[in-house]
């Protein structure tokens, strides 16, 4: 999966049927050029509470592990292989307490033609909202003192498997998509058949994924500067509107 994704929508009407108790005050702004680094809002049950609470908050897009030195460590931990998750110690201990759900509009993926990589804008036919399977990590900063509310930092990282029909013609690997039928179990932090659940999730992903439309968009949307509902446009549509501007 490459690193971009759409969320065009914010709080409650993002994440419907995930039954969220608490919501953030201070929830990104809907974006239709999501990068690695960016915040996004992440759906997480809190083990702080019993029985847990269910939060939709933000959170750096790049998984920071507790031991990491540098926040810089999240930009290369953005994606996590899902069949690989107990073997990297990048994930492990996420793997075993703190998972996520990351809804989203839809992703972009680029296909290899001739040479050339061509972007592609993946999403629900039915304009339903996509959720994402992922790790969330908190990270204390030290360079901050212990009453600066920003010291400790909210990441995640989405997690992949192998592309399946028309998606693996765009692309190798996919983001695994869960059914909302999975959260509770993926989403509980006292869930002890996590690898189980996990299986589940990944062979549940395919019916979600036969159910997505795609169409070829603008390069546009490979500069992270660029933003807007016209990034989701399909590319042809775009360049009707611009020869028709011009001839008008």
């Amino acid at each position: 999966m490459c690193g971009r994704f759409v969320v065009a929508n914010v709080g409650s009407e993002l994440v419907g049927v995930l039954r969220v108790d608490v919501e953030s005050d201070d929830l990104p702004a809907p974006s239709y050029n999501i990068a690695p680094t960016a915040s996004v809002a992440i759906v997480l049950d809190s083990a702080k509470t019993e029985p847990p609470t269910r939060r939709l908050e933000p959170a750096r897009w790049g998984l920071v592990p507790g031991w990491a030195k540098d926040v810089k460590v999240g930009a290369r931990a953005f994606n996590a292989r899902s069949e690989e998750l107990e073997q990297k110690p990048m994930f492990r201990q996420a793997l075993a307490k703190r998972r996520a759900i990351i809804p989203a509009t839809g992703y972009y993926e680029w296909k290899q033609v001739d040479g050339a990589k061509i972007p592609h804008y993946i999403h629900p036919a039915d304009g339903a909202p996509l959720f994402f399977g992922g790790l969330y990590e908190w990270w204390k900063d030290p360079s901050k003192t212990e009453d600066d509310p920003a010291r400790w930092l909210l990441s995640f990282t989405i997690l992949t498997r192998d592309s399946i029909g028309r998606l693996g013609s765009i692309h190798d690997r996919m983001p695994l998509f869960m059914d909302p039928d999975h959260a509770d179990a993926w989403l509980d932090p006292t869930t002890e058949n996590v690898r189980d659940v996990l299986d589940a999730a990944i062979d549940a992903a395919p019916a979600v994924a036969e159910t997505l439309d795609d169409h070829v968009v603008d390069r546009a949307v490979g500069n992270v500067r660029n933003n807007g509902p016209h990034l989701i446009e399909p590319a042809d549509r775009i360049a009707s509107t611009d020869d028709a501007a011009r001839t008008s």
